[in-house]
């Protein structure tokens, strides 16, 4: 559940524009300042937008942006104020206001304001951890791992990047072992460097040594010109095996050596060369076993699993889940061009029960398809049909889909009928003066049970029920006696 932080001195407002937020499915965290806020901002990292007064006696709203711009807290920032001038609304949008409304507020007005800034904020992030990704200085707040499961894959990122060290990535397919190895590169002293990404399984066997190494002119047929290897490339910064388990034995002897002595030897030269570079593997297998049925070297095995961090697979880290979701639809919506605000909770609920066996990367291709599939604002059930399909079964995704009304033809605008809407059923309610029978209850039987409801509502206080019944307590305390409802009422407490 999304959590926005509220700030408003006026305790009825704050109470107001909390519960619209709470209804619209958010989990509002409430501030009556400036410096409280700024103080709920630092402590919690999860939050994801921020409902600002402008007038506040502490600290004014202004202010609270300034030093928000100022820390790098990029929570989206939405005003609400009395004061509707045009000034005002310039200045606060030049802090950074993502939007801006005057009190009181329409709550349909708010909810909307709410989405479209969380939106604009997921593909803000997306922008930024794209641009530290290419800039070569990707940390660990450009990822979304607010899991538990993932805060020991942080911490030996972060202890990792403090040296020189060769580590190893373990992981299932798609669990984002790269982004580790991004991190590791981005806060360390490589940051900035070139960061050169090898996919080991992805390279023909007679290429391998060429391709990491490089090769001299002549080496060997269609060699026309010196080539530099991704060991060159990435001289100075950091290279990335990926599927390090897929080389070659032959290729694994030479990365022995780099890794030992820090020189490659290019195909065809008589030389070796030096070079300066921060080995970080990766692999979805285990190198151990490979190692003792002989396919890996068990020298280089050691070399490369010095510092091995395990990543774990999606399913063991729901809680990222919805981040991840948002962040995805936020950015496929946007190149899309479509106006998908979210997911809905149904949806949500179907991809949480989920195991995700291709981790995050079939989350990514799966909200991906359903971007394109859908028509609407938020992305349903039905635009998951694949998923829905391995968790319910074929015949539900195919129920789901029907649901969906379609036209059997084109409808022409002028004979379109109104959308129907659904409306909640009401249980029948008998009425409270007639018997089983649908008969008239005697007048007795309806007094004693006004009079059963009185003591219920008022707790058993006598001075009350004789006064909500227009009777005076004498008469209240005959009648119990006379319905047989006078044992254990008569200790009066009122």
């Amino acid at each position: 559940m999304t959590r926005v932080l509220v700030v408003d001195d006026d305790p009825v407002q704050l109470r107001l524009t909390a519960e619209i937020a709470n209804r619209a499915g958010f989990k509002p965290i409430t501030a009556t300042g400036g410096e409280q806020a700024l103080a709920a901002l630092r402590d919690d990292r999860r939050i994801g937008a921020v409902i600002l007064d402008l007038v506040m006696p502490d600290l004014d709203g202004m202010a609270v942006m300034e030093i928000m711009r100022r820390e790098g807290l990029t929570n989206p920032v939405i005003i609400q104020t009395a004061n509707a001038s045009l000034e005002t609304v310039i200045s606060a949008m030049r802090q950074g206001a993502a939007d801006y409304f005057v009190k009181p507020v329409a709550p349909e007005r708010l909810v909307i304001s709410l989405r479209n800034a969380l939106k604009l904020e997921a593909l803000e992030s997306a922008i930024r951890a794209e641009h530290s990704r290419k800039s070569g200085t990707f940390s660990r707040s450009d990822m979304i791992a607010a899991a538990p499961a993932m805060a020991r894959v942080l911490s030996l990122s972060a202890k990792a990047a403090k040296s020189a060290i060769p580590v190893l990535v373990e992981g299932e397919t798609g669990t984002g072992k790269e982004l580790v190895a991004r991190i590791i590169q981005g806060t360390s002293d490589r940051a900035g460097k070139p960061f050169v990404t090898v996919n080991c399984g992805a390279i023909p066997p007679n290429l391998v040594e060429s391709v990491l190494f490089g090769h001299k002119k002549g080496a060997f047929t269609g060699a026309h010109a010196d080539q530099h290897g991704k060991f060159a490339e990435a001289h100075g910064g950091t290279i990335f095996l990926d599927e390090v388990g897929e080389l070659p034995l032959d290729t694994q002897v030479k990365l022995l050596r780099v890794l030992q002595d820090g020189e490659i030897e290019p195909v065809g030269a008589t030389r070796t060369e030096k070079v300066n570079v921060r080995l970080i593997s990766a692999t979805n297998r285990r190198l151990l076993n490979l190692a003792k049925s002989g396919e890996f070297r068990e020298d280089l095995y050691y070399r490369l699993n010095v510092f091995p961090i395990y990543v774990p697979p999606l399913r063991e880290r729901q809680e990222d889940l919805k981040a991840l979701t948002d962040h995805f639809v936020a950015r496929f919506s946007a190149e899309a061009g479509k106006r998908v605000l979210g997911i809905s909770p149904a949806a949500m609920d179907l991809l949480h029960g989920y195991d995700w066996p291709g981790n995050v990367r079939q989350l990514e291709n799966a909200v991906y398809r359903a971007i394109v599939l859908t028509d609407g604002a938020f992305l349903e059930i039905q635009d998951f049909p694949q998923i829905l399909a391995q968790s319910a079964g074929r015949e539900e995704a195919l129920r789901s889909i029907e649901q969906v009304e379609i036209p059997a033809m084109p409808v022409h605008i002028d004979a379109a009928p109104a959308r129907g809407r659904s409306e909640p059923a009401i249980a029948a309610q008998p009425d409270r003066f007639l018997d089983a029978t649908g008969e008239l209850q005697a007048l007795a039987a309806i007094e004693r049970a006004a009079i059963e409801f009185a003591i219920r509502h008022h707790g058993g206080r006598m001075s009350r029920v004789a006064r909500a019944l227009g009777i005076g307590r004498s008469t209240l305390y005959r009648k119990l006696h006379e319905y047989g409802l006078a044992e254990g009422l008569i200790s009066d407490a009122a």
